[in-house]
């Protein structure tokens, strides 16, 4: 459905691998006033605490005997973060499938930005208007309105 300019619905995700704010624009481009759509939050203590106490070990089999390796050890709160990122591109996917916004931010850490983008529909990359490589999600909403007004005036 295509809206009169003045009618464009302007959403904004906020995320790292942890939280994520989807904030919608009451007000004009040059003036963002954010409401909450939806705040998520996951619990994911640190990966010290997820693992287990030693990585596995492996005798390669060569040698007698005498030589091993180790495995890695798997990453849970990095796995968890990766997760978060897949769970909140499908929902912005689906959003923009349900023709619920038109534009797009997404301000996001490099890494959360960078998983999110491997998930992007090409509905999404379609209304996609700006990536911000900044992590904002404890920051206070005037400063996220900030960076919205600059976005949407660098993409006219």
């Amino acid at each position: 459905m295509l809206r009169d300019f003045a009618d464009r619905i302007t959403w904004v995700a906020v995320a790292d691998g942890e939280k994520a704010l989807i904030l919608k624009n009451e007000d004009t481009d040059a003036r963002p006033a954010l409401r909450v759509l939806s705040a998520t939050e996951i619990d994911n203590p640190p990966a010290r605490a997820q693992g287990t106490s030693r990585p596995g070990r492996m005798n390669d089999g060569r040698a007698g005997g005498a030589r091993k390796s180790s495995f890695d050890e798997t990453d849970f709160h990095r796995l968890a973060e990766t997760q978060f990122a897949r769970e909140l591109s499908a929902r912005l996917n689906r959003a923009a499938l349900c023709d619920a916004f038109d534009r797009l931010i997404i301000i996001a850490p490099p890494a959360t930005l960078g998983e999110l983008r491997l998930h992007y529909h090409t509905e999404l990359k379609s209304r996609l208007t700006a990536e911000i490589d900044k992590d904002l999600t404890g920051s206070p909403v005037e400063d996220i309105e900030r960076h919205v007004a600059s976005a949407l005036a660098a993409a006219g």
